[in-house]
């Protein structure tokens, strides 16, 4: 009896919980929260806050940020030859990452429909001052022909985060 009566309590409690934090928190605060969300996002995170970019990602905006995952992150550092620890340690890190930002809140349907408008492609300015190039193959949304949209418009308050199966690397 006791045990129900708990269960039914917990159960309670948990759908007085949940429904206030859908009440009063649908959309996170910015393209760091939506980052920091998610276990998939640890290596991007610690990268950000090693190059000093989470107050400028916390800022007004808007910001279109194309997020790679940790596989990402791993099979770029094994192309690289380079660890996590050299990568968050190098000089060229806030450079690649902010190869990854775009000003502006570029949705999915924005992003496609510059890519129809541009005959099969477009190309966006990133933060860093170089391009990326958008395709769509196969139905898929790729990015410098390498990376793959995988997840889109996850929506914060000063931008969007769309979410991608490579790390992009700046032109040299």
């Amino acid at each position: 009896m006791i045990v129900r009566t708990l269960g039914i309590l917990a159960i309670a409690l948990g759908l007085v919980f949940g429904a206030s934090v859908a009440m009063n928190h649908d959309t996170p605060a910015t393209v760091v929260d939506v980052a920091m969300s998610s276990d998939d996002f640890s290596t991007l995170v610690a990268a950000v806050v090693a190059a000093d970019l989470v107050e400028v990602l916390q800022g007004d905006g808007p910001f279109t940020v194309f997020a790679p995952t940790n596989d990402a992150f791993a099979e770029a550092l094994e192309a690289l030859d380079m660890t996590a620890e050299e990568l968050l340690a190098s000089d060229d890190l806030a450079g690649i990452l902010t190869y990854h930002v775009v000003a502006g809140n570029l949705m999915a349907a924005d992003v496609l429909a510059a890519v129809e408008a541009g005959g099969g492609s477009a190309t966006v300015e990133t933060v860093n001052g170089a391009p990326i190039t958008v395709e769509v193959v196969d139905g898929n949304v790729v990015l410098n022909g390498t990376a793959t949209v995988t997840a889109v418009d996850l929506a914060a308050g000063n931008g969007v985060v769309h979410v991608i199966d490579a790390v992009l690397l700046p032109p040299q």
